[in-house]
């Protein structure tokens, strides 16, 4: 009997040894795992932080009364195309304002291009909405939005929507014409003019891939002068998807606030990228000028 409990308890010793073992190996992988991935998420953090340079607007900042311009060296990229008097930049740079368009106005026309987006969107990181073209996203590919879904369009939209759509891009146009000495009459609104709407998932086709570093002017040619109007706010609607000038000297970022809207001119002068998301959701429009107006687009109306 004094046998049997001895041999019971050794083996029940021997049992609990080995659990404890495996349990104390779980632990340990657990933390060395968690110790990698902090590492690495730290890295990633510290890497990020480190390729700005220098941070021309926080979101934290208020832009009020007169826009923060930043000049720069015009490129030679405009002695390629036609020349327009009292349009074609003379005098380059980026500036940045939040006194063209409220926080109030920024979340109605978030909600407009919610409700568009609804509707389909990619299957990657990246939507659009184009309300000009009727350009949507849709999985891999792009439908128009006024065809494809032509009966319930106007319940998704309103005429109220569309004019504060045409009233804030004429004030963004005013405030361009104002800060590089231009003839507003004598620029045109462009194509792509669009919504954005940018989240954390991976990329499935190249128009996913927004974060490339490009020049709006090599890219698209008719841009003269390109604007972002955010609306949302970086740190608490999304992490990453910071807007980066990549200049020669280094990387300068303008952090999205609601109603911000930041713009330049659009030659290599102003090469530029967008973060990649990191978690939550970006909302912003690109709104596009050219002074050729042959290239010129219309406000967009309901059908």
């Amino acid at each position: 009997m004094i046998y049997t409990l001895a041999v019971t308890h050794g083996g029940n010793a021997l049992r609990q040894a080995s659990a404890w073992r495996t349990y104390r190996a779980c632990i340990i992988s657990l933390l060395v795992v968690l110790s990698v991935c902090g590492a690495a998420a730290w890295f990633y953090m510290f890497s990020v932080e480190s390729d700005i340079t220098e941070t021309l607007v926080k979101q934290s900042e208020l832009v009020s009364s007169q826009p923060r311009v930043f000049t720069v060296q015009c490129s030679e990229d405009y002695e390629n195309y036609k020349r327009y008097p009292r349009c074609t930049p003379q005098s380059c740079g980026r500036a940045v304002t939040d006194s063209v368009v409220t926080k109030d106005e920024a979340q109605v026309l978030r909600r407009l291009a919610e409700r568009g987006l609804a509707l389909a969107g990619s299957e990657g990181g990246a939507s659009i909405l184009d309300l000009h073209s009727g350009a949507l996203s849709m999985g891999k590919q792009f439908v128009n939005i006024y065809r494809y879904f032509g009966d319930v369009i106007k319940d998704v939209f309103t005429e109220q929507d569309f004019q504060l759509y045409r009233a804030v891009r004429g004030r963004i146009q005013e405030v361009i014409a104002e800060t590089f000495g231009l003839d507003p009459a004598l620029m045109y609104l462009t194509k792509p003019t669009f919504f954005s709407r940018i989240n954390s998932t991976a990329a499935k086709t190249q128009h996913d891939e927004y974060w490339h570093p490009h020049i709006d002017k090599v890219t698209y040619g008719s841009f003269d002068y390109t604007s972002l109007l955010y609306l949302s706010d970086y740190g608490s609607d999304f992490g990453g998807g910071r807007f980066i000038f990549m200049d020669q000297t280094g990387n300068r970022t303008v952090e999205p606030r609601t109603g911000r809207v930041s713009f330049f001119s659009s030659g290599s002068e102003n090469l530029h990228r967008v973060e990649q998301v990191m978690w939550g959701t970006r909302y912003a429009i690109t709104v596009s000028f050219t002074c050729d107006p042959e290239h010129a687009i219309s406000d967009p109306a309901l059908p």
